[in-house]
């Protein structure tokens, strides 16, 4: 990400639908609890990308297992072995384009033994997928989804509507709310449809919530109130039934947390598609609130999912082996809660390495919030992770 001001995320979800039928190329074709086809079409083969999660790609059956039957390999070293040892779906992390000329990075950022999930940063918001009115660029997202394929990862798809990084015409448009609603549904179409079948989960509403708990002031509700969340579920549904549609904003309880909460219910009781919530987490070590698993519960009561989708734990520069420590127990706490609260589905962390994290442009002389250093070497929060997951 460029810039994120507040410390929390909130996600609204689509399910997969379970289709008896015959999968496409990219659709899931099994793992554990999964109800649907098992058969892909001519020229892909049923691929197992962790015990929960199979999906139909081009290939040979020799380099897969079955699909409704993963096996049980020994889990080795890794964060994503760690997550799934511990019953979570993947363990993840952001990117973004211009790391991907660091073949160091690149190499650590495609190790499924540490990852097995990724997110665009910024290549899939609005203003780099729509900057002129109905001229679409997808190059940049394209970039990234490919690599995630290809390393069979789940890619998560990051944002639709969100406040921030929207294009000029947009953000200083006169809109009436039927003007404002097509072009949420067209950009929502639009961007979905492109990458239909290749995503697990879209990360629909980003940051609906005020610290307070009151909604922001941004375009899309000075317009249409909270009405512009369910427009874009609806149309991320429409444009493509079988991923996962979040919406965005929290961690610990509070008059946030209490917000979306209200919004889940709101979402649910009219029919609105949403599965899961995110937790954002941009935390800051010795000051993780105490109510992260609490929080988790409350919208795992709901029937939705729960994901922690942007952690990052920072510290005031100059790290110090005290500071190192803390942050360690601070990570482990935060994945112990996740692993605590058995809909909450995985972790993905913001980016891998303190050489590209974005804490340091936003808040000067605070950073070091990463579980690889700037020259990708483990710190002491890895630890913590493998030990919150244990």
């Amino acid at each position: 990400m460029t810039f994120r001001l507040s410390v929390a995320l909130l996600s609204v979800a689509l399910a997969l639908s379970p289709i008896a039928a015959q999968q496409q190329e990219w659709a899931q074709c099994g793992g554990s609890g999964w109800t649907g086809g098992t058969t892909c079409a001519t020229g892909t083969v049923c691929t197992v990308v962790n015990q929960w999660y199979s999906q139909c790609i081009r290939g040979t059956a020799s380099s897969t297992t079955s699909a409704s039957n993963p096996g049980s390999t020994s889990v080795s070293a890794g964060l994503q072995n760690a997550a799934v040892k511990a019953g979570k779906l993947y363990f993840g992390t952001a990117t973004d384009n211009p790391m991907q000329t660091d073949q160091a990075y690149v190499a650590l950022l495609s190790n499924t033994s540490e990852f097995g999930s990724i997110t665009p940063g910024n290549s899939m918001k609005w203003d780099a997928t729509e900057p002129t009115r109905g001229t679409f660029t997808f190059t940049n997202g394209d970039t990234l989804v490919n690599l995630g394929v290809k390393n069979k990862q789940l890619v998560r798809g990051h944002t639709l509507v969100w406040h921030n990084q929207l294009p000029g015409w947009l953000e200083n448009g006169q809109w009436t709310a039927a003007e404002l609603t097509k072009i949420i549904q067209d950009h929502t179409t639009t961007v979905v449809k492109h990458w239909a079948g290749k995503l697990y989960a879209w990360d629909v509403v980003n940051e609906p919530f005020e610290e307070d708990g009151t909604y922001r002031d941004s375009i899309f509700y000075k317009v249409l109130k909270t009405e512009y969340i369910a427009i874009a579920l609806r149309a991320a549904r429409a444009a493509d039934p079988k991923v996962k549609l979040y919406d965005y904003n929290i961690d610990g309880l509070g008059s946030k947390s209490t917000g979306m909460y209200n919004l889940v219910k709101n979402l649910k009781a009219q029919g609105a598609p949403i599965d899961g919530v995110g937790i954002q987490a941009h935390l800051i070590s010795g000051s993780v609130p105490s109510s992260i698993q609490a929080n988790i519960q409350q919208f795992a009561d709901l029937g939705v999912d729960v994901a922690i989708t942007e952690l990052d734990i920072r510290m005031t520069l100059p790290a110090t082996a005290a500071k190192l420590a803390q942050q360690k127990t601070d990570y482990q706490n935060v994945i112990k809660a996740c692993k605590n609260v058995k809909a909450c589905v995985g972790v993905t962390i913001w980016d891998i390495t303190d050489k590209y994290s974005w804490i340091p442009s936003v808040f000067p002389g605070q950073g070091a919030a990463l579980p690889w250093d700037e020259n990708l070497k483990k710190k002491p929060a890895y630890d913590g992770i493998v030990a919150g997951f244990a």
